[in-house]
Order: C-alpha cells, then sequence, then structure tokens
C-alpha cells in the first residue's frame, strides 16, 4: 500500500514536471497587423512567427516615484505659490466674515418677524431653521479659512 502511494506520487510528479517548465516560456508573436503578442502557450505558436523570448519571466514591482528635494528655484516657486494662496484664503476668510454678518442680520430680521399661523413655537423654529444652518455653515468656513491659514503660515 505504501509502495502504491509512493509510485502515485512519482508519476504524478513526472507527468507535472513538463507542464510547470512550459509555463515558464513566453513566446513573442506578431499577429497580422504586425503587432507583438505574447504566449506561453507552445500550441499558440504553431504556423507562426514566434520566437522564445525567455525562458524565465521574473516579474518586478513597480517602485513608487521618489520625491524630488527641493531646490533654492523650487523654494522661491514655492514661497509665491503659498503667498498666492495665503492671499486667496484672505480674500475668502473676509468674504465669509461680510456672509456671516448677512446672515446673522437676515436671521435677527426674521426673529422679530411672527406669521399669524405660527401659535405654536415649534412652527417658529421650523421657519427659522434655514437661517440657522446659513449661520452655522459660515461660522465653519470660517474656522476652517483660519485653519488653513494657520497651517500656511
Amino acid at each position: 500500500m505504501v509502495l502504491d502511494m509512493r509510485l502515485v506520487g512519482w508519476v504524478f510528479i513526472l507527468l507535472a514536471a513538463p507542464l510547470g517548465h512550459a509555463q515558464g516560456e513566453v513566446y513573442k508573436c506578431a499577429d497580422a497587423s504586425g503587432r507583438p503578442t505574447y504566449t506561453n502557450v507552445k500550441r499558440d505558436t504553431v504556423g507562426k512567427n514566434c520566437t522564445l523570448v525567455s525562458k524565465e519571466v521574473s516579474v518586478v514591482p513597480a517602485q513608487a516615484p521618489t520625491r524630488a528635494t527641493p531646490s533654492s528655484a523650487s523654494s522661491s516657486t514655492s514661497a509665491t505659490r503659498n503667498e498666492n494662496r495665503r492671499k486667496i484664503l484672505e480674500s475668502e476668510l473676509q468674504n465669509e466674515h461680510q456672509l456671516l454678518a448677512d446672515a446673522r442680520q437676515k436671521l435677527i430680521e426674521q426673529e422679530g418677524t411672527r406669521a399669524g399661523d405660527e401659535r405654536n413655537y415649534a412652527k417658529v423654529q421650523e421657519r427659522l431653521k434655514p437661517y440657522h444652518q446659513a449661520v452655522d455653515q459660515h461660522t465653519k468656513n470660517i474656522e476652517q479659512l483660519r485653519g488653513e491659514l494657520d497651517r500656511i503660515r
């Protein structure tokens, strides 16, 4: 029984060995339009003008590109870019302050107005909700712009 298992193992190895070897061969063939095609199947090369490219193909993963160290020219470009970015952010910050002031003014106006059908305070809150959201959004925008400006400086 043990001898039979060993015999089966050897037969399997002997039959599988040529298959493993054939998979390592890569052929380059030209198709009808002249474009190169590659195959590792020997029977696909029959009748075609194919050449053996390599018996062993090693696949090496691509290396990630490395960043170059900044030179004095790129450093001045970077400084100019940061200065332009700072000016844009300051302009946006000033604009957001104006938008926040307008949103607060509209909220105050709406809080002073009471429609006749708003006997319930929940209805008043529902009507004022978009105005509160506008104030909150502009406040958040100002905080984010200040954070960006702090990172540049």
